[in-house]
C-alpha cells in the first residue's frame, strides 16, 4: 500500500549558483559516497537530481524531524538503479511509519532536475 509519494524540481541554474557562492554546501548536503562516482566527482545536474531526490523523499515520509541530509544518502545497485539508504532520522521515521520499500526516479534535463518517491508499507 502506498503511504507516502514525494516529488521535487530543482533549477540547474540556481543549484550551480548556491554551490559556487557556498562550496561547503556540497559537503552539508552529500556524503563523499554520493558526490564521486566511479573516481569522478559527478556533474552539477546529477547532485541537483540527488538534493531533489532528498526533498521528496522527506515530503514522502511526511516529516522531517531530527532529520539530516547525511541520513538519506542516494546510492545505485549494480544497474545504476538509485535508491536510498537511510540511517538516523530518516531511517526512525520511515520505521514508525511502517514504511518498507521506497521507490526512487531521477531524471534532468532542460536545465532542470526532477525526482520522485513513493513509499510503501505492507
Amino acid at each position: 500500500m502506498i503511504v507516502g509519494i514525494g516529488v521535487d524540481i530543482v533549477d540547474l541554474a540556481r543549484f550551480e549558483r548556491a554551490v559556487e557562492r557556498t562550496p561547503a554546501l556540497l559537503n552539508r548536503l552529500f556524503a563523499q559516497s554520493e558526490q564521486v562516482s566511479n573516481g569522478r566527482t559527478l556533474a552539477a545536474h546529477s547532485l541537483a537530481a540527488r538534493f531533489a531526490a532528498k526533498e521528496a523523499l522527506i515530503k514522502a515520509l511526511g516529516d522531517s524531524t531530527g532529520v539530516t541530509w547525511h541520513d538519506m544518502p542516494v546510492v545505485s545497485d549494480g544497474l545504476r538503479n538509485p535508491s536510498f539508504a537511510l540511517s538516523g532520522g530518516v531511517a526512525a521515521i520511515a520505521r514508525e511509519r511502517g514504511i518498507t520499500a521506497l521507490h526512487l526516479s531521477m531524471s534532468h534535463d532542460a536545465g532542470l532536475a526532477i525526482a520522485y518517491v513513493i513509499a510503501e508499507a505492507p
